[in-house]
Order: structure tokens, then sequence, then C-alpha cells
């Protein structure tokens, strides 16, 4: 360690800030004016890269590189206003969540249409004209470029400053942070003032993705990796505070540059690798603000929304009908394996459907009737797996004692990040659950000498009696059917209506002497442990377990799964999680683009049944069931 080496890592830490800065003030502006979580933003930010690529190549020569480079974020603010004008304004009213999904299906397609244009290799731009070289500074050569990203953010910081405080247009756009309705009242066009922002905030993330390219490629993985960090940003800074995004991304680059300084220190007779650290900082920064200050370093309390949207309809104990009909679909699942033969792919299917029915139910009873939208639902779905491949693997006991403690392990860790995330409400909440989330995925994905690390723990297989397919499915079968019957009693008991109590109104249930943290937090553990259970199987079912089972892409499966079947519903998450697995099993073999195909049947879901496949089902029987009466009684 040295004066100079940590003033190189810090002077990278300022040019990692601005590039963060840009494409993480691009998503605070959008969701201070429209409220939508655009979970696409980072998918903008991988497009300006690749569209800097092309404009440079082709046309670098002719109208030179810089005039060439900028017009990749001109691109990505009209490709942002037609997404806005064609997706976004039909489902601004829709709970955030539904919002969510839509534009997590929008980065799918994204992911594909880029694929298809540009090919799966990454690609290299050439070096910036004028700022090809380096100077010196105290004996280390640090690249001229990064002297221009280091001086990108203060000054988009002051244009925006300039352009929200001087101008009419920045008027208005205040105005909307604070009460957007109000603005509406006053005669504002929100339609347009609402593209505006969006485009807006799709040229920034399109800017800091042109200006990334001379100093790494472009890769169609820029979205993802971009995306948390941008949402760690947006949230430690405060939802809607561009000085906040600013502090934030400064805060988080300069805490990572420390850590690669550093490197592997001995802390206590430890050895301990700070640069490791990177994988995970943000989120324990994340952590550590919110749970200190819910509304992020320079944010303020949301106001809440004039509009309360369809009141939630309560929940009903299923009639004669409906009791004989999941009668008749258990039965039918009990008896499939008979039907389909001996080693079938419809056995093994059919496991997967029960697993992720088991583990869409558990994040249902905290999602739906609970009000807590968490978006790192995999941490327990990933510590039940995990539980259960290390008991076998290092305390030698069979599968059926692994089954109980898997599922203990992600209770006691639903039990510790409960108690924070509880405490919270809304987007914070969500954002919460997910650095909780990455900071379990970061631990497992390290823990090499325990987890296996990168490669995960192999060798986890049944007991011999159910080593074989059909009998493991009747094993997962009967858990999984017991399972989500035994939420949906609990939704029926003094604690479930106790939590949709505290969902609709928590002063009130307060008022009346419910414990409505305690009673979220009850349910909290009890959706964990069921989730573990379904990691447990899952683990078991698939002889393994790697750290994708903690990962963000499994929290929004399962997020997926609930919202595709119907949040108000309680045969949502079963309806729900059959129809994405068969999707996304019958898409995948069928085609190489299944992200942009599966992409758009989540969006043809979402615009034309907002209310799930179950929900919507219930309405047409609902509608049929009042036709009828009005036959028979005119």
């Amino acid at each position: 360690m040295s004066a100079s080496g940590l003033l190189a890592q810090l002077l990278n830490g300022l040019a990692s800030a601005s590039s963060l800065f840009l494409v993480s003030v691009g998503l605070s502006l959008i969701f201070g004016v429209t409220r939508t979580i655009n979970f696409a933003h980072g998918s903008f930010f991988m497009l300006g890269a690749y569209m800097a690529f092309t404009s440079v190549e082709t046309l670098a020569p002719t109208i030179g590189f810089w005039p060439a480079l900028l017009l990749a974020p001109l691109a990505c603010a009209a490709l942002g206003a037609l997404t806005e004008i064609g997706l976004l304004r039909r489902i601004y009213k829709a709970p955030e969540l539904f919002q969510l999904l839509a534009t997590f299906a929008l980065v799918l397609v994204i992911k594909d249409a880029a694929l298809w244009l540009w090919g799966p290799e990454e690609l290299f731009g050439p070096r910036a004209a004028g700022l090809e070289g380096s100077i010196e500074i105290l004996g280390r050569q640090f690249p001229t470029y990064d002297l221009l990203l280091i001086a990108a953010g203060p000054l988009v910081l002051l244009g925006l400053h300039v352009l929200l405080t001087q101008t009419r247009f920045g008027t208005l756009v205040r105005a909307a942070t604070q009460d957007r309705e109000m603005v509406g009242a006053l005669g504002v066009n929100q339609a347009w003032l609402f593209t505006a922002v969006f485009a807006l905030g799709t040229l920034l993330a399109g800017l800091a993705g042109a200006l990334q390219l001379p100093r790494e490629p472009a890769s169609l993985e820029m979205d993802m990796t971009t995306i948390g960090a941008a949402f760690v940003v947006v949230v430690v800074g405060g939802m809607g505070s561009i000085p906040g995004a600013f502090v934030a991304a400064l805060l988080i680059a300069e805490i990572k540059a420390v850590c690669i300084w550093l490197g592997v220190q001995e802390v206590a007779g430890v050895e301990v690798s700070f640069s490791k650290l990177t994988l995970v900082v943000e989120f324990l920064v994340m952590a550590s603000v919110l749970v200190w200050r819910p509304w992020g370093l320079m944010g303020k309390p949301q106001a809440p929304a004039r509009h309360a949207g369809v009141p939630e309809q309560p929940l009903r104990l299923a009639g004669r009908s409906s009791t004989a009909a999941w009668g008749v679909l258990v039965l039918g699942l009990l008896v499939l394996p008979l039907l389909v033969g001996e080693g079938s792919y419809a056995t093994v299917l059919m496991t997967d459907m029960l697993i992720a029915a088991l583990f869409a139910a558990s994040l249902h009873c905290i999602l739906g009737p609970g009000g807590m939208h968490s978006f790192g639902h995999a941490a327990y779905f990933g510590l039940g797996a995990y539980g259960a491949a290390l008991a076998v693997r290092l305390l030698h006991v069979p599968m059926e004692v692994a089954l109980v403690l898997g599922p203990l392990m992600a209770a006691a860790g639903a039990l510790l990040y409960g108690w924070f995330c509880v405490r919270l409400s809304g987007v914070y909440l969500t954002m919460l659950t997910l650095a909780f989330a990455q900071i379990t995925w970061a631990i497992v994905f390290q823990w090499d000498g325990v987890t296996g690390g990168s490669n995960g723990l192999t060798g986890v297989w049944p007991s011999d009696w159910a080593s074989q397919t059909e009998h493991f499915y009747w094993l997962a079968w009967a858990l999984c059917v017991l399972a989500v019957y035994g939420l949906r009693r609990m939704l029926f008991s003094p604690l479930g209506y106790a939590l949709r109590a505290a969902r609709d109104s928590a002063m009130r249930a307060d008022a009346i002497g419910l414990d409505v943290r305690r009673i979220q937090w009850t349910a909290f553990v009890i959706a964990g442990a069921f989730a573990g259970l379904a990691g447990a199987l899952f683990a078991f079912s698939k002889g393994s377990v790697a750290p994708d089972s903690l990962g963000v892409s499994k929290s929004v499966d399962a997020l997926v799964m609930v919202l595709l079947g119907g949040i108000q519903t309680l045969a949502g998450p079963v309806v729900g999680s059959a129809a994405f697995t068969w999707l996304h099993d019958t898409v995948a073999r069928n085609t190489d683009y299944w992200r942009a195909l599966m992409g758009a049947i989540m969006l043809v879901l979402v615009l034309l049944f907002p209310q799930g496949i179950s929900g919507f089902a219930q309405q047409l029987q609902a509608l049929w069931v009042s036709q009828k009466k009005e036959r028979i009684h005119p």
C-alpha cells in the first residue's frame, strides 16, 4: 500500500462514480416524476454502448469521433420516448409491481434484440480521439480519458441543476416530483411531461453507455450489472433526489476504490480480502443507510398518491365447485407418473412446477395479503437449498433430516433479515430485501471452503427410496400440496386476517391493538421457511446447488410467477408458476431468442390481463354467474 496507489484508486473511483451517476440520475428522474420502477433502464445503458460502437465504426471517418459517439444517446432518447408512449403510458395507474414486471419483460426483449443485431461477442470500441494517452501522477500513469469521465459527472449535475431551476420545464418536473396529481389538476399535460422526462432519463443512460465504450467493451451483461448498481445509488441517495444520486455514486465508488487499494489485510489475526467486498459493498451501504434513514441520504418520505386505485376484494373460501376442481387436479397430479410412463420428461417438468408453485406461494403470502413487496425472496430459497446440501455433505445426514434443516436455515435468515425489513415499506422495503439477498449471495459465492464458491455443491442426492424420478415426484407432490394448503389455511387464520388488516391500514390496525411489526415479521419468517422447503426440494431434484439459486434472477422468477397468476387470488401463484415454467421450458427449447419471446408474452399478459391469469378467469366466472342469474330472474 502506498499514497500514490491510493490516489490512483481514488481517481479511478471518481471516474467510475461519474459513469454511475450518469446512469443513476436518469433513473432517479424517471421515478421522481412517473413513480415507475424502470427495470429496463440498464438496457438503455447497454444500447448506448452498442449504438456508440456502430455509429463510431460507420460515421467517425465522415463526421468525426465525438459527433458519432454522441448520436447514440440521442437514439436512446428517441427509443425511450417511443417506449413511454407505446407501453408505460398504459400502465401508470397499475400497481408498482406490474410496472416492474412490464419493464423486466422489456429487458428480455431488448437483450435478444441486441443479441440479434450485434451478436454474442464483446465489442471493443476505439480509443477516444485526442484522449488516447495517459498522464503521470505521483509516478503512476493515469488514463487521460478517465479525466474526462471525472469531469462529466459534475458537468451533468450542473446542467441538470440549471435545467430544473431556471426553466419552466424544470419547474414542472420539480412540481411533479412533489405532487404529480396536483400538476395534472392545474392543467399541465402530464402525458407529454412524462414522455419528455423518460426521454431525458434514457438519454442520460445512453450517454453513460456511450462514454463507457472507450473504457470497456459493449456486452450483453451490461444491463443487469448496471441496473443493480443504479438502483442502489438511487435508493441510497433518496428516490428522486439528483444531488443525492451524485453523493451516493461518489460514496459507493470511492468505498470500492479503497477496498481494492486495501487488498488482503490481516485483521485480528485473520486474513480479510477487502477486494472481494467490491461484489457486495454497495448493498452493504444500502442496507446500512436504509436501516438508519429509510428514505435515503437526501430523500424525503414519499407523499401518498391521491388515486387509491381499485380496492382489493377480500379473500374468500373456495366454494364446492372450486374445491372439487382442486381435488380433481391434485388427484390428477398424483397419478400423472402412471399415465406418462416411467422415466418420462413430463414427470421431471411437473416436479419443477410443483417446486416453483411452492416457491411462488410462499412469496405471495407476504406480497399480496401481506403487502410487503420483497425483491429478494430467493435468499430464503437459496438458504434452504444450501442448508439441505450442507447437511448432507458436512453432517452426513439423510435426505429426510436435510429437508427439515434446510427450511430451518431459511427461517433463521428470514428471522434476521425480516426484523429490519418490516420497519420499511414501499420501494425502500423492496430494495432492502434485495440488498440482503445480494449480501447472502456474495457470502455464498466467495466462501469456497464451505459453499464451494462459484462451483456450488454437488452430490446432493435423495435417499435410495426416492432416487427414482417417479418416487421423488410423489415426495415433492406430497410436501408441496401440504405446504401450499398450509399457507392457504394460514391466510384464513387470525394471523392472516391481522396481516391483511396491517396491509390495508397499519395505523388503524395499531389503534385496535394489533402489533403490526410483529405480525408482519411472523409472516415474513413463515414465508421464508416455506421458500426454504422449496429450495431444499430443488437441491435434491437437481443433485446440486449453485449461487444462482440466490440471485436476483431467481427472485424475479418468483415475482413474475405471482404476477402472471394474479396477486389478488389464492390460485394465482399456482397458476402463474405452472404457466411460467411451461412457457420457459417450451420457448427455450424451440428458439435461440427465447428471452424476446418470453418478454413479448409477458407484455401481452400485462397489458391484456393486468389482474393475472387466475384473476381474469375469476372475472369471467363471475360474469357468467351474473348473466345466468339474469336469465333466470330477468
